[in-house]
């Protein structure tokens, strides 16, 4: 396969797929998602791989979410929003493989909920973690949010969602975001540890694994297709458009003037 936006290797039976826009602090396009929607499906129905990790090219940024330059009421690629989020979501969670997310910097926006989807999240001491979309605009009305409570909590999801504040690698380890938090430079070997672990277990047990604790959750795959229609809806409004604005603007948006 030859991919533009993401880099794919296989590192002694584990696939590393790595978000390659480091120039865009790793925010992706439409075909940013195509690419990773199927080298998860390359991974994951690969004999040779047991483990699959979700990465981000260079030091800055595991994922900013949504590229803005690519967004004026629509991103660029195809589904409902112009993304096709309902399937990539769906494919890091339908892979019989566990996905680990390596957040060496930021996780904000769509790639805090990628980190939060991914079946483990291992982040550095430098990462930072959280949500901006009530500040951009923008909303993640499907496992950014009723999922993200499952993982976190109901209070300290809304906290998230409301306030917009950024968490530190070990407040995110301690609400229950990522599952362990390591120096900067020992992030890689870590992650590929953990990783040849999970490759040494059975991967019929695993694969069962995984699809009993998805079944749990099943439901909310409805909640963000339907979720995904009311944001496209959102993003026809002027209100949303506030925020891309403002970005563009280098200026604070103005909510409120939108309140009814």
């Amino acid at each position: 396969m030859q991919f533009e936006d993401i880099l794919y290797e296989i590192r002694n039976g584990v696939a590393w797929i790595t978000i390659n826009r480091p120039d865009k602090m790793n925010a992706f396009r439409g075909q940013t998602c195509d690419e990773i929607i199927r080298a998860l499906n390359k991974a994951g129905y690969d004999r040779d791989v047991g483990c699959i990790v979700l990465a981000g090219a260079g030091d800055k940024a595991f994922c900013t979410g949504g590229d803005q330059s690519a967004h004026n009421g629509n991103y660029d690629g195809r589904g409902t929003i112009g993304l096709p989020m309902e399937e990539l979501h769906t494919a890091i969670r339908d892979v019989p493989k566990p996905v680990i997310a390596r957040v060496q910097g930021y996780a904000i926006g769509g790639g805090n909920v990628l980190a939060t989807i991914c079946d483990l999240t291992i982040v550095s001491d430098k990462a930072i973690l959280g949500q901006v979309g009530p500040k951009m605009g923008s909303v993640d009305p499907g496992y950014g949010t009723a999922f993200l409570a499952r993982v976190v909590g109901e209070k300290k999801a809304r906290e998230i969602w409301y306030l917009n504040k950024r968490y530190s690698g070990q407040e995110a380890v301690d609400m229950g975001l990522a599952n362990i938090c390591v120096p900067h430079d020992q992030l890689d070997a870590t992650v590929q540890e953990w990783a040849e672990t999970i490759c040494q277990r059975s991967p019929t047990a695993i694969a069962i694994a995984k699809r009993s604790f998805n079944m749990d959750t099943a439901h909310q795959a409805g909640i963000a297709g339907m979720g995904m229609y009311a944001l496209k809806l959102y993003y026809d409004t002027e209100e949303s458009r506030e925020g891309v604005n403002a970005l563009k603007d280098k200026r604070q948006p103005d909510f409120r003037k939108y309140a009814k």
